[in-house]
């Protein structure tokens, strides 16, 4: 059996689509969320609570757990809510799954780098989160390294970059560019893009390659680490815009004033190393920003 937490989510249903035609899979989310993607209908649901209370008695040899679940606004500045469901949570589900000897994969983030000045290499000396989101992304990343060398189970750590991709519907405000710009052109709306974008750049990922890496990794049980899961190549916001509207066949766009709420907590730049990734031994082609965009307009 595979548990996928934070089934309902964007990632956490692609992963469902994918691994249910060939695996026992179990979401682990909240039932009033099973409604939001079509991929998890029919699929077996855990209260992420009960998951927790229940993991000794429900978990079995050969089981795996993908830790897709998290608070992810990251405009959320609420400690105790960032640190119970980002940090807490994911620390019992290690410690229950090291017990047992259970590989987890879980989701990190590439918040983790704030202004990427250090560089975006799996290091500590180029981490330096900028919100709150992030800080609690590291903390579980650094609780982690303190088991690398006695881990009794596989324990990947994925840091996502800019994913995008079908099934963000739900994401409202912290879906994608790409989604949120497609959308404004299907509305009738001119694309609407921060004053500077054609300097803000990021490693926007298709949510198709983040699960081909995931099921690497369940594939090579043996492999630990934590490891950048984006292209290794950054496009601008505008790129983006202009992309969406090359394949709407429309022309408009609308600076918008940058938000003061994002001064300072605002990655200009993002783009993942790939040498731990490579190193590990995953080598597919990831797909362009062109043809990402493609499939979703």
């Amino acid at each position: 059996m595979i548990y996928i937490t934070g089934g309902a989510g964007f990632i956490g249903s692609r992963l469902i689509h994918d691994l249910s035609r060939y695996h026992d899979v179990t979401s682990v989310d909240f039932i009033d969320t099973c409604n939001l993607h079509d991929d998890i209908k029919g699929i077996n649901t855990l209260n992420p609570y009960d998951f927790i209370d229940k993991f000794e008695k429900i978990i079995e040899n050969g089981d795996q757990v993908l830790h897709q679940g998290a608070c992810s606004d990251t405009m959320n500045y609420d400690p105790n809510t960032m640190i119970n469901l980002n940090f807490n949570y994911s620390k019992h589900l290690f410690d229950k799954c090291q017990s047992l000897k259970i590989p987890l994969i879980y989701a990190s983030s590439a918040a983790v780098y704030g202004d990427g000045k250090k560089g975006f290499a799996e290091k500590e000396e180029c981490e330096n989160p900028l919100n709150l989101y992030a800080r609690s992304k590291k903390l579980f990343d650094d609780y982690v390294r303190c088991f690398e060398d006695n881990l009794r189970a596989q324990v990947v750590g994925l840091r996502y970059f800019n994913v995008y991709g079908k099934g963000e519907d739900h994401k409202g405000r912290m879906s994608s560019t790409i989604h949120q710009f497609n959308q404004q052109m299907i509305r009738g709306e001119a694309i609407k893009v921060f004053e500077g974008s054609e300097n803000f750049l990021r490693d926007f990922i298709s949510v198709n390659d983040v699960a081909n890496v995931v099921k690497y990794f369940l594939k090579n049980s043996e492999k630990s680490g934590i490891f950048n899961c984006g292209t290794g190549k950054s496009r601008s916001f505008m790129d983006v815009a202009n992309g969406v509207m090359k394949l709407n066949k429309r022309k408009s766009i609308e600076i918008i004033d940058f938000p003061n709420s994002l001064k300072d907590k605002y990655q200009e730049f993002t783009q993942a190393d790939l040498n731990c990734l490579r190193a590990a031994g995953f080598e597919d082609r990831f797909l362009s920003l062109e043809e990402g965009i493609e499939k979703i307009v």
